[in-house]
């Protein structure tokens, strides 16, 4: 029977971390899939040429990556743990006896880089998923989450609209208010008279819950259909609506893979009519639900179909024969309504048939009539609803792994420029999670290792490197 001698020993010249590092560890994945060195040249302008040497800035940006990564709970327990932890010693490059950086080394590199080049890195890893094969950009599913701000209730101050509005002015915070609703005049900001001392830039947004009105932001993200490879991110103040966001995404998304989507899934958020306008006029297919259902065809009423439309006149006719003319332009609708001249209606012998009201038959029609009716077919097909419940998993599942995996459901920083960047480190490290597994699947994986993407990615996947500049 062994005794294990447990004294320390004083010199110790064999450990070796490449040895420590089990094989199929994660990380050990990861550093063979990417090359941070390009944050270097990003962040040169940054430093000086005089006084103390920084941290290396590829450290940094691994630092940061691995607290996303492996969600650790905050900067001053990462750098606890380091010293205890060989993989991320080995990760980082560090020897037994390197000096460990403190923990505002992170901070301050935050604020000197500023955010291009967190963004550069998120966009080099969808380029590489896009040169894997994970990517086709057919089909874009498009949704947004409410992220809780790094700020309590009890921060939240209330007050009249006039002295809000001065103190988010003293905040500096004012260009992005300016975001929220999109200009929509008629919006009117249930969170006027509330504001967080602590992080201004979230407003008080409720979820769910009556009563849970407490400060948020929000993400805005685009998944690709083919293996759920987060292609766009947007980051807003938590009370700016889904649908204004439709448009920036698909823009950043044809930015960042080189090729548009034909077809767009999304909830019934994003069914208003301007959606369906604009997205028609760029030749998009629209899975996407009317946000207001059709209304039920009222019995006994002739329905819209039985009025003919005349595009030259821009009128209507009706079924008894009688014209319909443009009478009045509702600029929040973005419709016309028709009617009859004055007393037509009351004489007609197919009134009980055509309208319960005193005034004459009112009919609507929104500006690009035509392309939101063909929006609204395609919302409502049957190819239309199986992507939608196909992207109850597929974007959902996105959010939710961002949530369990990386702490995505909680701000860990405040001020919207730092929950950017928090932002596009997560959604690089779910993209280097599904480029990892195409080229090397777990044991027992089945999504893309048994099916063709896996075999395509084997066989045609190119050594990668983050070297190479963005145009």
């Amino acid at each position: 029977m062994g005794q294990h001698d447990g004294q320390a020993e004083l010199f110790s010249y064999q450990v070796n971390l490449e040895r420590r590092v089990r094989a199929d560890h994660p990380l050990r994945a990861i550093r063979a899939a990417i090359d941070l060195t390009f944050v270097r040249e990003e962040v040169a302008q940054c430093y000086g040429r005089n006084g103390n040497e920084s941290v290396d800035p590829v450290v940094i940006m691994k630092l940061m990556f691995v607290l996303f990564f492996d969600n650790v709970k905050s900067e001053r327990e990462l750098m606890r743990m380091l010293s205890e932890r060989l993989d991320y010693l080995w990760f980082l490059g560090f020897g037994l006896d390197d000096e460990i950086p403190d923990h505002s080394v992170l901070s301050k590199a935050r604020a000197r880089w500023g955010q291009p080049v967190f963004e550069s890195l998120f966009v080099r890893t969808v380029q590489q998923c896009v040169a894997a094969g994970l990517v086709d950009g057919a089909k874009l599913h498009l949704d947004g989450s409410v992220i809780a701000a790094h700020a309590s209730k009890d921060s939240v101050v209330k007050s009249s609209p006039e002295l809000i509005a001065a103190l988010k002015q003293a905040y500096q915070v004012e260009e992005q208010k300016l975001q929220t609703q999109a200009g929509n005049p008629y919006y009117e900001p249930v969170n006027a008279r509330l504001c967080s001392t602590t992080d201004p830039d979230a407003p008080c947004v409720r979820h769910h819950r009556p009563g849970d009105s407490r400060p948020r932001y929000k993400q805005h993200r685009a998944v690709d259909d083919r293996c759920g490879v987060v292609t766009a991110v947007i980051t807003t103040p938590g009370d700016v609506p889904e649908p204004t966001q439709t448009i920036p995404l698909l823009d950043q998304h044809a930015r960042h893979t080189g090729r548009g989507s034909a077809v767009v899934v999304a909830d019934r958020q994003y069914g208003s009519v301007e959606n369906y306008r604009q997205m028609q006029a760029r030749g998009l297919t629209t899975h996407v639900a009317p946000a207001q259902p059709e209304r039920t065809a009222i019995a006994g009423i002739y329905p819209p179909e039985r009025f003919s439309y005349d595009s030259p006149s821009d009128t209507y006719r009706c079924p008894a024969g009688q014209t319909l003319y443009p009478w009045h332009w509702n600029p929040r609708r973005q419709a016309k309504e028709y009617h009859t001249k004055k007393g037509v209606c009351l004489r007609c012998p197919l009134r009980a048939a055509c309208t319960h009201s005193r005034t004459g038959r009112t009919l609507h029609r929104n500006d690009g009539h035509e392309l939101i009716e063909r929006a609204k077919r395609q919302g409502l097909s049957a190819a239309a609803r199986r992507d939608r419940r196909r992207r109850q998993h597929l974007m959902e599942g996105s959010f939710a792994q961002a949530a369990n995996c990386h702490g995505f459901k909680r701000s860990r920083w405040r001020r919207l420029w730092r929950q950017q960047i928090q932002d596009w480190l997560i959604a690089a490290c779910q993209n280097l999670k599904l480029l990892v597994g195409a080229i090397r699947p777990e044991p027992g994986a089945s999504s893309l290792e048994s099916g063709p993407i896996g075999a395509l990615v084997r066989a045609l996947l190119p050594p990668f490197s983050f070297t190479s500049r963005i145009n």
